[in-house]
Formats: C-alpha cells, sequence, structure tokens
C-alpha cells in the first residue's frame, strides 16, 4: 500500500502540472474562435480547488481499498442516505442540469418530459429490483441475470450490454465536457478531454469505489446547493409567486401562451411513449446505477437509498424547471446573454448555456464561476461511476467469471480492473476527440434505449420469472440490443443528420416502444421452446434464487454458480 500511495501521489503531482500547463496554454491561445470564450478564472480556480480536494480523498481511499469488495462495492460500509446522495450525483449529470434547464427556456412546458420520464424510472427501482438486487448479486447485475443460469453465455451477453452503455455514455460524457469548457474556461477542447480522463482514470484506479462514491455525494451537494440559489433567486425576483414567474416568461417568450402546452418537443403519441420507455426503463438497466446497490450492507439500506436518490433527483428536475423558465425571464431580455439572431431565444454558446448565464445574471462572477465549476465536476463525478461500471464488467464478469471459471484470487481481479480502468480512461480520450464535431444527441438515445431494451428485460424475467432459460435470455436481450441499435441508426437523428442521406428508413425518433417488447417477447419464446435438460434445471433452481431474493441468505450464492 506504500508503494501505492506513492504512485498516487506521483500521479497526483502529475495532474496538477498538466492541468496547469493547459490553464496556461488556454490563456495565452488565441480565442478568436466564435464557439470559445475568455478564460474563466473563478471557474478554474474552484475547479481546481474541487480537483484538489478529491484527489485528497482518493489518497485516503486508496489506503482502505484492500480487496475486491473494497475495489467494487466500498466493502459495503456506504449507509442508505449517503448512497442515495451517490445515486443522485450519479445521475443528475451535466446533460440534466444544462439540458433540461434549456428545453424549458426553448419549448417551456414540454421540457417537463425528459425530467419526469428520469424521475419515474425511480419508483420502478424502488419497487421492483433494488431489494431482490441487493439479496441476489455481489458486485455486478450480471451476478444477477446468471445467478440459475448458464454463467458463461449470460455473463459474456451482459458484460457486452454494459460495455456498449458505458462506452456510448461515456462518448456523450467526454464531448459534453470538452465542449462545454471549451464554453466555460476558455480552454482548448483537447486539454479539456484529457484532463477529465486523467482525473477519472486517478479516481477509479487508485480510490475504486469508495472515492468514487464520495466524488459524487461532494457533487451532488454542490449541484444541489448551486441550483436551489439559482431557484431561489429567480423565485425572489418574482416575490416567489410562480403566477407572476409564469406570466412574465408567457410575455416575453416569442411562443407567448404556447410554452405552458405540451406537443412542442414530442408531437408523436408513438414518439412519446418511446421516449418515456427509453427514459423509465432504460434507468433501471444502467449498469453503473445498478452497481450501487451492492455498496450497502443489506436490502433495506438499498430500499433507502432509493427513496433518498428518488428525494433529491425529483427536488433536483423542480429546480431545473424554475431554472428555465427563469431563464426566459431574466436573460432572454438582456441583449448581454443574446446572440444577434431572429427569435431572441439563442443564447452565446447555445441554449444548452441558459442555466450558466442564468448564474451570471443571478450571483455575478463568482457566482458563474462556481457553477462552471460544479458543471465540470459533474462530468467528473459521471464519468468516474461509469468507468468503474465497464472496468467491473471486464474484469468481475468477463475475466474472472468467464475465462477463469471463478479461479482467480481478489488481488489478481482487482488488478486487472484496475488496468481495465486506465484502458477505458485511454479509448473515452481517444474517443471523446474523434467524436469532437459529430452531433452526439443520438448517441445518448441509443445509451438509454440499449439498457432499456438489453439489460432491463434479463434483468427483470431474470428475477420474477422462474421460465426464463439461458437460451432466452441470450436471443432475447440479444435480439432487444440489435433492434434497438439498428433502429437508431437508420432514424433521422443518424441516417439523415450524422450519415446524410435524404430520408430515413425508420420513421420514429426512438425504438424503445418496438425493441423493449421484442427483448420479452423473443427471451419468453426461446425460454418456453427450450425443452432441453439443462432448462428444466435452470427453472427448478427458480425457487432456490426466489427464496435468496426474499431473505439475502446465502451471499456467496452468485459468485459461486
Amino acid at each position: 500500500m506504500k508503494t501505492s500511495n506513492i504512485t498516487l501521489a506521483a500521479l497526483v503531482a502529475a495532474i496538477g502540472t498538466l492541468m496547469l500547463t493547459s490553464v496556461a496554454m488556454a490563456a495565452g491561445a488565441d480565442l478568436g474562435g466564435a464557439e470559445k470564450q475568455a478564460t474563466n478564472w473563478h471557474a478554474i480556480v474552484m475547479f481546481v480547488i474541487f480537483v484538489g480536494m478529491t484527489l485528497g480523498i482518493t489518497y485516503w481511499a486508496a489506503g482502505r481499498t484492500k480487496t475486491a469488495s473494497d475495489f467494487y462495492a466500498a466493502g459495503g460500509g456506504i449507509t442508505g442516505f449517503q448512497n442515495g446522495l451517490a445515486i443522485a450525483g450519479d445521475y443528475m449529470s451535466a446533460a440534466s442540469f444544462l439540458g433540461i434547464s434549456a428545453l424549458v427556456y426553448g419549448s417551456g412546458y414540454d421540457g417537463l418530459i425528459f425530467s419526469v420520464g428520469w424521475l419515474v424510472g425511480w419508483p420502478i427501482i424502488l419497487f421492483l429490483i433494488a431489494e431482490r438486487l441487493r439479496n441476489l448479486g455481489k458486485y455486478t447485475f450480471a451476478d444477477v441475470a446468471s445467478y440459475r443460469l448458464g454463467r458463461m453465455p449470460v455473463r459474456t451477453f451482459a458484460a457486452t450490454g454494459s460495455m456498449i452503455v458505458v462506452i456510448f455514455y461515456l462518448i456523450g460524457q467526454m464531448v459534453g465536457a470538452g465542449q462545454l469548457i471549451k464554453l466555460l474556461f476558455g480552454m482548448d477542447y483537447l486539454y479539456a478531454v484529457i484532463i477529465v480522463g486523467a482525473l477519472m482514470m486517478i479516481y477509479v484506479t487508485f480510490g475504486g469505489m469508495v472515492a468514487t462514491t464520495w466524488v459524487q455525494i461532494i457533487k451532488a451537494c454542490l449541484l444541489l446547493g448551486g441550483a436551489t440559489f439559482i431557484a431561489f433567486g429567480v423565485m425572489s425576483k418574482f416575490g416567489f409567486s410562480f403566477e407572476a414567474l409564469f406570466t412574465k416568461a408567457i410575455e416575453v417568450h416569442p411562443k407567448h401562451g404556447a410554452i405552458m402546452s405540451p406537443g412542442t418537443l414530442v408531437n408523436n403519441p408513438l414518439d412519446a411513449i418511446s421516449l418515456g420507455m427509453a427514459l423509465m426503463f432504460g434507468t433501471a438497466g444502467l449498469p453503473h446505477i445498478l452497481m450501487r446497490f451492492f455498496t450497502v450492507p443489506d436490502a433495506k439500506e438499498a430500499r433507502k437509498s432509493v427513496f433518498y436518490a428518488t428525494g433529491f433527483i425529483g427536488y433536483f428536475y423542480i429546480l431545473t424547471f424554475i431554472i428555465g423558465f427563469g431563464a426566459i425571464c431574466l436573460v432572454a431580455t438582456n441583449p448581454a446573454y443574446l446572440d444577434a439572431v431572429k427569435g431572441g431565444l439563442n443564447l452565446r454558446g447555445g441554449n444548452n448555456m441558459a442555466a450558466i448565464h442564468l448564474a451570471h445574471a443571478i450571483g455575478g462572477d463568482m457566482f458563474l464561476g462556481f457553477i462552471s465549476a460544479v458543471a465540470f465536476a459533474t462530468i467528473l463525478a459521471v464519468v468516474s461511476g461509469l468507468t468503474l461500471a465497464g472496468a467491473s464488467a471486464i474484469s468481475h464478469d468477463i475475466y474472472a467469471s468467464v475465462i477463469m471459471h471463478g479461479q482467480v484470487t481478489e488481488g489478481k481481479e482487482v488488478t486487472v480492473s484496475r488496468i481495465s480502468s486506465i484502458v477505458l480512461g485511454i479509448i473515452a480520450v481517444l474517443l471523446g476527440i474523434v467524436f469532437e464535431k459529430q452531433n452526439v444527441a443520438f448517441i445518448v438515445a441509443l445509451t438509454f434505449s440499449v439498457a432499456a431494451s438489453a439489460n432491463f428485460p434479463v434483468l427483470v424475467l431474470s428475477m420474477f420469472w422462474g421460465g426464463l432459460t439461458t437460451r432466452g435470455a441470450v436471443l432475447g436481450g440479444t435480439i432487444g440490443l440489435l433492434t434497438s441499435v439498428i433502429m437508431v441508426v437508420l432514424s433521422k437523428a443518424v441516417w439523415v443528420q450524422s450519415f446524410g442521406f435524404q430520408a430515413e428508413i425508420f420513421p420514429y425518433a426512438y425504438p424503445a416502444v418496438f425493441s423493449v417488447p421484442a427483448a420479452f417477447f423473443f427471451s419468453w419464446l426461446f425460454s418456453v421452446l427450450d425443452n432441453s435438460p439443462r432448462a428444466a434445471e435452470e427453472r427448478a433452481a427458480y425457487e432456490a434464487q426466489a427464496i435468496r431474493s426474499e431473505t439475502g441468505l446465502g451471499a456467496e450464492g452468485a459468485a459461486s454458480h
């Protein structure tokens, strides 16, 4: 451990040097580009303070990360309240903070469809998944899916689905980080992506789940505090009257009363249903979210985690609604924040900057720096959780369980996981650079669609249906995965806007309404058609699984299966 701490100290020094070099180069670089802003020293100073604090936590966590349980699940020593905050930190991404407020700013009431969709996924996790997941699994959701099914094929499928979700989510986060910091800090895109990648490798490689958890907790507190301050500032200017806020917004918005009616963003009923399904069921299939339920000591604390997380996330989305309408009233009428574009709602840096400009209008340069640093911290926390989930899929599900058939020491497994974290970090940086100029909106849709279509059906059926067989799980999940990917590629977002074809082949924006039922149907069909001796054994094993899912007994069952 002494060697590990020395190595960590060296890397901390290296990342500090890299950050200072990047800041200096950004400050001295040509800032004449249309998208790049002058260097925001308030934001940089606060960001450096945050990074210093989290690196200190990582140094502390490195001394406590000695076993596989410590690395993957923080030794099961996180309380329900702490885990709830960490889940909220994992879930409240920069896309949520900036994106939803931007949707409300541009479309009004309709922006709520995203926040409500994401929030409604949590009761599903609370009532269907949390307790059984904690009782059946050990480190990853593949533990649950393969508990009574064939270890090698199911773990291989589950790990593949997890890696696809993680990599696509990482691309979106890395590109978002680069573009956000380019706008907020005046830093070059390349340096921003490299810094995010280097930091997340340090957090995960040395601190494991302990460091990742506390980075997420700190980030959640900062984001909730900052958003509360903005919302309080907005409401104080309107006498804490929602009626006055909405009346002013209707008056100044180019769409006027239309912003209080649905149908602006999603006007096709099938698209609305499909989007809702992707957001609700996708949440319950995200590997970095599911992994958090193994950090608590028992099922009771797992339920508490979801209860607290739902409260924090619901409160946060209410704040983004206020922030969006506040930006309409206080920012859209101020020429200092607007580009000379007809319609009056295009901000400098695009509508995604609505919350940032509102922070400046409410609290001046210092608060703008704080919110900018929090936005960057948000990305760091999310990519750390994603990287750990991806590394776990590689080391625990593929290497330890499939390749080595469980015959591997904990130390070797953790070493492979740390190497995987570094490799994933490098891949994320490279993909972030490659996709810099691409429209990544389809990547977010693909991420939630794959999670909803591949991971969620197999997870739910493995826990609640005794008839599921290995053949049904693998074939049904694979069909859901391929259907969601193919439909997204053939949709307008990719086929027309990214590939440049004349018209889309798949006429809808979101595939979940087709791919999720397909995954469930074919999982059922191939299971009922499976009359092999192995299938009979797997059906018979459901009773033992059901007993453990209710009691939590037999903690090593998933690992030894």
